[in-house]
């Protein structure tokens, strides 16, 4: 089990794939899997893990999912040259069945729908691709993106005036974010539960900018880095914090901070917060 504050997860930013990472491989005494473990760039530019497997980290279908309950932006694609612009095929309320196909509403007149009311018996094939990006202001802001690949169907009656539902029956996902790249089957898929904090993160990071940047600075001792100028929280979830520290020469590095345990609701992750923050002080 990882004490707060537990640093092994550090990476700079500025190195380039293909390069040898700078890294930090830390020992906890306490910690379970999660010490050396070396970060590299992706080629988006974001630090994510590589090499060894860290055990404490959300599932592929996890963080799919996760991604898929979340605010964050989200466009059907079509194939075809009949597929539309992007802007015709955003996609507003979406949701997750028990068998884990995709409902999304999306306006009555737009590509998706005229191509999906046309196919009559037919299913028309279509990917739901979600780019997650970070609520506050940091370098390199887009944190992921994923794909979410099957056949729409429509769902008469079941959206408002001017819209329409449609199913998409998903087939498989993927996934690219700070944590790395990997495929998701449509079981996986189905079985993922979304991170308990969704719901609440884009407003819990903005106020930890907000309204804690001196609780922030104190994770700079944690780090053992020299010239951090700027400490933004990144990503949040049940099992942790990640930030990204901005040093004075304009390089970044992200680190995560371990909870001691997942956290299943605000009530327990304020207790992790805390703790973390104590350790920080201390």
């Amino acid at each position: 089990m990882s004490r707060p504050g537990n640093t092994s997860h550090i990476t700079d930013s500025t190195k380039k794939v293909g390069q040898t990472p700078l890294s930090r491989e830390a020992d906890s005494p306490d910690s379970s899997g999660a010490g050396h473990v070396t970060e590299v760039r992706s080629d988006r530019g974001q630090p994510r893990p590589s090499g060894l497997e860290i055990a404490r980290m959300p599932s592929a279908a996890e963080r799919t999912r996760t991604l898929v309950h979340s605010t964050c932006s989200a466009v059907l694609l079509l194939p075809g040259p009949g597929g539309g612009r992007p802007e015709q095929l955003l996609t507003g309320e979406r949701g997750v069945g028990p068998d884990g196909d995709l409902f999304l509403v999306l306006p009555a007149n737009s590509p998706a729908a005229g191509a999906a009311g046309r196919a009559q018996d037919d299913a028309v094939p279509a990917v739901l691709e979600l780019t997650d990006v970070a609520p506050v202001s940091v370098p390199h802001r887009i944190r992921g993106r994923a794909w979410v690949s099957g056949r729409l169907t429509p769902v008469p009656g079941q959206a408002g005036p001017g819209q329409v539902m449609l199913r998409l029956a998903v087939d498989e996902a993927s996934v690219d974010d700070l944590w790395g790249a990997a495929t998701v089957g449509r079981g996986d898929f189905a079985r993922a539960a979304p991170d308990p904090l969704v719901r609440y993160e884009t407003e819990l990071l903005q106020h930890l900018a907000s309204a804690h940047g001196e609780q922030l600075g104190l994770l700079c001792g944690l780090v053992e880095r020299e010239g951090v100028a700027r400490v933004t929280p990144l990503a949040l979830d049940r099992f942790g914090l990640r930030v990204r520290f901005g040093r004075s020469d304009g390089h970044t590095f992200d680190a995560r901070f371990d909870f001691p345990e997942p956290v299943a609701d605000i009530t327990a992750l304020r207790r992790a917060m805390r703790r973390l923050f104590e350790a920080a002080d201390g």
